[in-house]
C-alpha cells in the first residue's frame, strides 16, 4: 500500500461548541465502505481496539500496579464519554469489529453506564475486562446493551492469597460475581496471572474449576510493566502449565479463532475450558489485531512499544484522527514492540508505562 493511502483522511473529527451546555459535541464524517484497512507494515489486519476508560483501580494486584499506585492527571486529561464515542467511531469507521472496555478498573467509573449506552450502538462486538468487584451493579446495563463477554481478573481461588495478591479483602464478592454473571448468561473468562512461588500450585484447582462450571480459564505469563519487579524466573511458562494439567486430566483441544492469544484446551466432558496466553514463551505477535487506547487518549500499537500518538489532543482540536492512526500502524514492530531478544531482556527495556497505565 502506498503512504498517501496510509495517511489519507477518511473521518475528520470537528469540536462545536453547543448552544445549551459547555460540554463540546462531535461531528465525524466518514466513508467507511471507501476506507482501506487497517494494515500493518507486515499485513496484519487490525480490527480490535481495546480502549482503556481510567487509571483508577480499586485492587493493588502487583503485575499492574506499583504498590504506592500511580501519579494521576488532572481530570481533563482523560476521555469525557462523548470523546469515547466519537474516537471510537472513527475506528469502526476503518474496520474496528471488536472493541473490549479495560482500565484500571473500567467499573469505577462513575458514567460507565453512559459510556457503555453511546458504545452499544456501534456495530462491534463489545466486551468487558474487570476485577468483577463492582460488576453486579453493572449486569442489567450490560445485557440490556448487548454484551455478552466478560473477563474477570482473579489470580487466585484461596481468600488469604486473594488479599495478598491484591491488598484488598475482595475475594468473597469476586467469586459470587463471577457466578451471578455466568447465571445471567454471559460468557465469562477468568484471567489469572501466574506468579512462580505466589499461585502456581493453584493451576489444577482453576482447570477442576473450569471442568465442574461453564467457565473459561485463561492463565497469563507475567510479563514485563514499569512498576511491577518482573523477574524472568517468576514466569510459569505455557509448557510447565500444560505438563502439570495433562498429568491430572484428560485434556482435549479447542479450536483457536485466527487471531486468539491463548492456546485454549478443555478437560474431557469439561462445562469450560481454559487455556494459557504464552506472551513471553510462546508469543502470537504473527496473528496480532489489536489497538490500544488509552485512559487519556493515546493510540498504542502494542503492550511493549512505548511509542505513543495524541488522538484525543487532535479530537479537541478539530484535526483528522485516521493520519494518526494509520501512522501508529506503519510504525509498529513485527513482535513485542521492537524489544530484540526477550530471555535478555533488561529492566530498561521494560515499558515506561505501568500496566494500568495503558490498560489491560
Amino acid at each position: 500500500m502506498a503512504q498517501g493511502a496510509w495517511l489519507q483522511a477518511i473521518a475528520l473529527p470537528v469540536m462545536a461548541a453547543s448552544a445549551h451546555s459547555s460540554k463540546p459535541s462531535y461531528a465525524l464524517s466518514s466513508a467507511s465502505d471507501a476506507a482501506q484497512p487497517l494494515l500493518d507494515p507486515f499485513g496484519r489486519r487490525h480490527d480490535y481496539l481495546r480502549i482503556s476508560l481510567t487509571e483508577r483501580c480499586n485492587l493493588r494486584c502487583r503485575y499492574c500496579m506499583p504498590l504506592d499506585g500511580v501519579p494521576l492527571l488532572p481530570s481533563d486529561h482523560y476521555m469525557r464519554a462523548e470523546e469515547i464515542l466519537a474516537l471510537a467511531e472513527v475506528f469502526v469507521g476503518l474496520g474496528v469489529r471488536k472493541i473490549r472496555l479495560t482500565g484500571g478498573e473500567p467499573l469505577v467509573r462513575k458514567d460507565f453506564d453512559q459510556i457503555l449506552n453511546l458504545l452499544s450502538g456501534l456495530e462491534v462486538d463489545l466486551g468487558l475486562t474487570t476485577n468483577g468487584v463492582l460488576l453486579p451493579r453493572h449486569l442489567d446495563a450490560l445485557k440490556a446493551s448487548g454484551l455478552r463477554s466478560i473477563n474477570v481478573s482473579l489470580d487466585s481461588l484461596q481468600r488469604e492469597r486473594f488479599l495478598a495478591l491484591t491488598h484488598r479483602d475482595d475475594y468473597v464478592a469476586v467469586r459470587a460475581a463471577i457466578e451471578q454473571a455466568v447465571d445471567a448468561g454471559f460468557r465469562v473468562k477468568v484471567n489469572a496471572v501466574l506468579l512462580r512461588g505466589r499461585n502456581e500450585d493453584e493451576i489444577l484447582d482453576f482447570v477442576q474449576w473450569s471442568a465442574d462450571q461453564p467457565v473459561h480459564v485463561r492463565f497469563i505469563e507475567f510479563m514485563p510493566f514499569d512498576g511491577n519487579r518482573w523477574r524472568w524466573d517468576e514466569i510459569v511458562p505455557f509448557a510447565e502449565v500444560m505438563q502439570r494439567v495433562e498429568k491430572a486430566f484428560a485434556v482435549e483441544k479447542v479450536q483457536d479463532g485466527p487471531n486468539d492469544t491463548a492456546r485454549a484446551f478443555c478437560v474431557a466432558g469439561g462445562a469450560g475450558s481454559f487455556g494459557v496466553i504464552a506472551s513471553m514463551t510462546q508469543p502470537f505477535c504473527a496473528t496480532c489485531n489489536r489497538l490500544r487506547l488509552t485512559a487519556d487518549g493515546k493510540i498504542r500499537n502494542c503492550l511493549f512499544s512505548d511509542a505513543e500518538m495524541d488522538l484525543l489532543g487532535a479530537l479537541r482540536a478539530g484535526e483528522p484522527i485516521e493520519p494518526l492512526i494509520r501512522a501508529s500502524l506503519a510504525e509498529k514492530h513485527a513482535k513485542h514492540g521492537g524489544i530484540d531478544g526477550l530471555d535478555h531482556l533488561s529492566a530498561d527495556a521494560i515499558p515506561h508505562r505501568s500496566m494500568i497505565r495503558i490498560g489491560g
